[in-house]
């Protein structure tokens, strides 16, 4: 399928690996020019080199801490008219809740709620008189069922997307969507990390751990993160102009619901 947006240009933040890089090859591939982003200048770096050797649109790396205003607006210098925007960020660390001083939360906050909500507000307007606009915010299968140990991403990202539902239905008309994307456990640096610090407490083998877990997901597996990042091109496509204000769970069929 044609997705019918190359020569689009799109913002794709914290893409030097994992989800975001999905998302930015997917886009690329599709002809888009995407400026990515990420705050080590050497891994943004050999990220864009490697999208730019699969061939696409033109790639732009940028180096920069996008939870911060310099950082926000170093990439909306490179690309201040983006047509796609994906919102992204590191997921805060987990923990017990007493442990949590109110700067722990500002953190949160500011990587996975603000910071999403400050680019919209920067961007949204010149979408809608474009009339041409995607944005994707790239959340956690905790908004749909909360982690226990994961209360600073649940608060956070949850805040995100009750924002985005009092606006997605204002910008539509003017064919600008805004959609969550609810990722369950994908095989990432960001997974494989979590799997070792588990086997450094229980002493078992990280391997070992990670197989259990992908034994108990419906499907068997972990996703890849090129499904992601198929999923989020073709929410930024043309032919998807009628589909806003939703929260699709990419999981392997873990969360249990009918809804």
């Amino acid at each position: 399928m044609d997705l019918a947006i190359a020569g689009k240009k799109a913002i794709v933040c914290a893409a030097s690996k994992g989800l975001g890089k999905a998302c930015a090859v997917s886009l690329a591939r599709e002809g888009v020019d995407v400026t990515i982003c990420a705050r080590t200048p050497e891994t943004v770096e050999a990220t864009a080199a490697e999208i730019r050797a699969l061939g696409g649109g033109k790639v732009t790396a940028i180096a920069c801490d996008i939870t911060s205003e310099e950082g926000r607006q170093m990439v909306l210098q490179h690309c201040p008219e983006p047509d796609i925007l994906i919102n992204n960020a590191g997921g805060p660390p987990s923990g017990d809740f007493r442990d949590w001083d109110r700067d722990t939360w500002i953190r949160a906050l500011d990587a996975n709620m603000l910071t999403p909500i400050f680019l919209i507000k920067a961007t949204v307007d010149g979408m809608m008189a474009r009339k041409f606009g995607r944005i994707i915010n790239i959340t956690s299968s905790a908004v749909k069922a909360p982690i226990e140990v994961l209360g600073l991403s649940n608060g956070a990202r949850a805040g995100l997307t009750g924002f985005v539902a009092g606006i997605a239905r204002k910008t539509v008309a003017s064919n600008v969507t805004i959609n969550g994307i609810l990722p369950g456990p994908f095989d990432t640096d960001r997974l494989r990390g979590s799997f070792r610090a588990a086997a450094q407490k229980t002493g078992r083998p990280a391997e070992d751990l990670a197989a259990e877990r992908a034994a108990a997901n419906p499907a068997g597996r972990f996703g890849q993160a090129s499904e992601f990042g198929e999923l989020c091109a073709y929410l930024c496509s043309a032919q998807a102009g009628y589909i806003t204000g939703q929260n699709i769970l990419i999981d392997g069929g873990h969360f249990p619901g009918t809804l």
